[in-house]
């Protein structure tokens, strides 16, 4: 019989490539790597042209401590609130949204569906600007700190919708044996979704949460632009006007602080998941005796009501 080489097992998703095939792909990755350098290239040359990479326009960022002082960090501060705020208050509000979504009674079922789906198709951006109409015309909140509350209202109301549908599906993609088991060993519903589905469906929705707080970093931006809220993005005109006009650094630096400020983010998330599939090895959530006694109701535990002595 003839046994199969190694490169013919390497692989059970696709053929390995032959001789032909990789010289095929070596010709394909070096045109890529020629087009992104002319692309690279193209940039380089049309901002040099346009004088906006002399020294002059890039030295402030470096040397002068006051457009830190003045701007950037202020606008950081600013930016870092907002989107804290709104993690800190979307995340059980999108939790909460999503297990009502899944509740055995139909009125609950249909309402929290109602709210979900309405601030879900509403962009973002008209959410803030009638929470900011709202707060205006109904509140006494000074309009110094108007526009911080209505860019957190609208960030809350959207991404709350939107990570309850993660939340929602999540908890829905774990098998159904997991919900029969917690049954079988008396847990009630609610026991069941903190004991069972809920530790077991983080890992899974972590990266769609992580990928939905990064939009709320992102879209703190949309204050700065229409309600005057002093974040990162709102920063660069006023930089501009008042270091040579040099918008292209300005929107660059900008540009990094951001790519900063959701790299931690991630980071932190990606170290998170990996803590927490260590100390889950198995698929299953693993219930000691004694915990199952503590969470099975008074006259449920097992042996009794089951036809037990």
């Amino acid at each position: 019989m003839k046994h199969a080489t190694k490169d013919e097992t390497a692989t059970v998703l696709y053929d390995v490539p032959g001789p032909r095939a990789r010289r095929r792909n070596l010709l394909w990755t070096v045109l890529f790597l020629l087009a992104l350098a002319a692309v690279v290239w193209w940039v380089i040359d049309g901002l040099a042209a346009k004088n906006q990479l002399e020294a002059a326009k890039w030295e402030p960022f470096f040397t002068d401590g006051r457009i830190w002082e003045t701007y950037l960090l202020p606008a950081l501060k600013n930016t870092v609130i907002a989107a804290g705020l709104a993690m800190v208050l979307a995340l059980p509000l999108g939790a909460l949204l999503g297990i009502a979504r899944l509740s055995d009674h139909r009125a609950v079922r249909a309402t929290v569906g109602t709210v979900v789906e309405f601030f879900r198709a509403i962009p973002v951006l008209i959410l803030m600007l009638f929470a900011n109409a709202a707060y205006a015309e109904f509140t006494d909140i000074s309009p110094e700190n108007r526009p911080l509350y209505a860019v957190v209202t609208g960030l809350v109301l959207y991404n709350a919708s939107v990570l309850a549908e993660v939340v929602r599906a999540g908890i829905l993609a774990l098998p159904a044996g997991q919900t029969d088991a917690a049954k079988a060993i008396g847990m009630r519903k609610g026991q069941t979704m903190a004991y069972v589905l809920l530790p077991q469906s983080v890992t899974a929705m972590l990266p769609a949460l992580v990928s939905q707080l990064v939009v709320i970093v992102k879209d703190t931006a949309l204050g700065g632009a229409m309600l005057g809220f002093a974040e990162l993005l709102a920063s660069v005109r006023p930089m501009s006007a008042n270091y040579g006009a040099n918008t292209i650094a300005c929107f660059t630096v900008v540009a990094v602080l951001f790519v900063l400020l959701n790299l931690a983010l991630t980071t932190f998330a990606s170290w998170l998941e990996r803590r927490l599939r260590r100390g889950r090895r198995s698929t299953g959530a693993v219930v000691g005796a004694e915990a199952v006694e503590e969470l099975a109701a008074p006259g449920e535990q097992l042996g009794e009501g089951r036809g037990g002595p």
